[in-house]
């Protein structure tokens, strides 16, 4: 029994860090350093993604809930391959009519696998912008008085 309960330790452990993220029209639940198969993306090998649809974000101490997406969290992916799903049957058939139809399908997919999970606070950068139009509508303000 203590070997099943060190298991589920070490799994808890590597799953301190994690990301809930919208990409391809899916979610997918994003860890660090994993490899994830998504819809086709037009990108090549070994070029980098940045995923900013985040909806949930776990770090060691806290969870983040979006509203609907986490401001300023970031996903960075590195593309690692292109390849093709396995092939699936499509039939179709109208009865009473003799129609038949027999189709395949091999979806597009791209592999890449996760390199970093983060927020990134930007709240420095909106503040100055905030300062430069409270020194501008200032003096417009002492004109019109005058």
């Amino acid at each position: 029994m203590t070997i099943s309960k060190n298991s589920s330790n070490n799994s808890s452990q590597s799953n301190e860090l994690y990301a809930i993220a919208e990409t391809s029209g899916q979610q997918f639940w994003f860890e660090v350093d994993r490899y994830y198969d998504i819809d086709r993306l037009n990108a090549k090998e070994k070029d980098k993604i940045t995923l900013e649809k985040v909806l949930v974000l776990k770090d060691k101490d806290s969870i983040t809930i979006g509203k609907p997406y986490i401001k300023d969290a970031k996903i960075e992916l590195e593309v690692v391959s292109h390849k093709r799903d396995k092939k699936i049957l499509v039939y179709k058939m109208r009865p009473k009519k003799k129609t038949r139809r027999k189709m395949g399908h091999r979806q597009e997919l791209t592999r890449v696998m996760v390199k970093s999970i983060k927020i990134g606070k930007s709240a420095p950068k909106s503040s100055s912008k905030k300062e430069t139009v409270k020194k501008e509508t200032k003096p417009k303000s002492e004109k019109s008085t005058n």
